[in-house]
């Protein structure tokens, strides 16, 4: 497992899909995209088509996922020679903290890591990457409060299980933990 992380706009997504198409050429595994974005604004629009454009002019041939939720019901479909990149875990714990009747404790904090783990499982190489909004004052917000605490322990988790993380500053990805080859 790789965890990518970095600020907005920091090239996150394009650092971790050229490490998912190398990993794909040197396991001739199949590349599979987990989008957890939704199209809910002219903004995020423009985002999701921007990954596309960028995705459909790699010359690989990804296999895109739309799984806004429950990511876990996905692991049956893939096999231990794919490589999985999740596009963003920030974005995965928005649409579970607010789907309707939702409340944030530590059944979501489990719910998202056992999808983490079941995808883990059934898959060669996992990449997941999220946003750096940690480092941002904490507001007087409950939720902004509680997304971020929620946030830093799916981070802390992610990271104590991966293989390795990067972050991701200007598009200069900088190793955080593990080895390169």
């Amino acid at each position: 497992m790789i965890f990518i992380t970095g600020g907005v706009r920091s090239g996150k997504s394009n650092f971790a899909e050229k490490i998912a198409t190398e990993k794909s050429i040197a396991s001739n595994g199949k590349l599979n995209y987990i989008a957890t974005g939704l199209r809910s604004d002219l903004e995020m629009e423009r985002r999701i088509e921007k990954h596309e454009r960028d995705r459909q002019h790699s010359n690989q041939f990804w296999k895109t996922w739309e799984q806004p939720r429950n990511i876990g019901k996905l692991a049956e479909n893939f096999t231990a020679s794919d490589i999985l990149l999740l596009d963003c875990l920030t974005t995965l714990l928005n649409n579970e903290l607010f789907y309707p009747d939702t409340h944030p404790d530590d059944r979501l904090i489990d719910s998202i890591i056992d999808g983490i783990g079941q995808l883990r499982e059934n898959c060669h190489t996992l990449i997941i990457v999220s946003n750096e909004i940690l480092n941002e004052p904490i507001q007087d917000n409950e939720l902004v409060l509680t997304y971020k605490k929620t946030l830093g322990i799916l981070h802390q988790y992610i990271v104590s299980t991966a293989n390795q993380a990067f972050l991701v500053e200007s598009g200069v990805p900088i190793l955080m933990k593990g080895v390169t080859k």
